[in-house]
């Protein structure tokens, strides 16, 4: 589903280049669920932007669906992005002067659905998470938990294969944690693949198995979550970007 092969990130700073990922190898397959865990600093945004077709790497090939994101030009990436990839922010990236319903809209105006349809779709989405009493209220009139919820309706709004998830805890108390964690279980019972960068060691232990980031190595590791039994723990290493 997911390949990275030999892939390298560099950013300059202060006038030095430092390595994000050096030379990571790594196959993620269709219907896992993959943490990101490791320092801030230690490259999992860059790991996300790069899996999710919006950081080009200095070297190396990644593949979703057999498919090499960085050898197709900006509108097929972009076209590829739309239909497969969906993803969840740490901040929401809600448009503050658009009601619930549509800011779920926009994937689907954007993938050229017509209005009708849009609504309708936007209206079940969100329905799901549990805002039906909700649909023309704006984020400002939103609890944070809310917000998630929009947020998570509008990441499915082009029913994604694959879920990249940037610290989607990261601004919630630990009840609408819970269920943002809860929901993204459910996704990948619905056999999307998820990957989801955090900090928080609770969260990563929801997954089937989690990858983390420190010194240039891949390492095979104990089981180390609460959804699956047989599933491994993994170290990359990837710089300190």
């Amino acid at each position: 589903m997911l390949k990275l092969q030999s892939v390298s990130k560099d950013y300059s700073l202060r006038g030095q280049t430092v390595r994000a990922l050096d030379d990571v190898t790594l196959e993620i397959e269709r219907g896992d669920f993959v943490s990101v865990v490791g320092p801030s600093g230690s490259g999992k945004s860059t790991l996300l932007l790069v899996l999710g077709g919006m950081l080009s790497p200095a070297s190396g090939q990644v593949l979703v669906e057999g498919e090499s994101l960085y050898d197709l030009g900006p509108e097929a990436r972009a076209s590829l992005r739309k239909k497969k990839i969906g993803f969840v922010f740490q901040t929401f990236n809600l448009v503050p002067y658009l009601t619930a319903v549509e800011n779920v809209q926009i994937p689907l105006f954007l993938a050229g659905v017509d209005e009708a349809n849009q609504r309708k779709r936007a209206a079940e989405l969100l329905d799901r998470v549990g805002l039906a009493d909700r649909l023309h209220h704006k984020p400002s009139e939103l609890s944070v938990g809310q917000q998630q919820r929009v947020a998570l309706a509008r990441m499915l709004a082009n029913d994604p294969a694959v879920i990249l998830a940037d610290e989607p805890t990261g601004n919630l108390d630990p009840d609408t944690a819970r269920a943002a964690l809860d929901f993204l279980q459910e996704m990948n019972q619905e056999d999307r693949t998820i990957v989801m960068v955090t900090h928080d060691m609770a969260a990563a232990k929801r997954a089937k198995r989690s990858l983390r980031l420190a010194q240039g190595r891949v390492c095979d590791h104990t089981p180390a979550d609460g959804y699956g039994e047989s599933s491994a723990f993994l170290e990359l290493s990837s710089g300190e970007v």
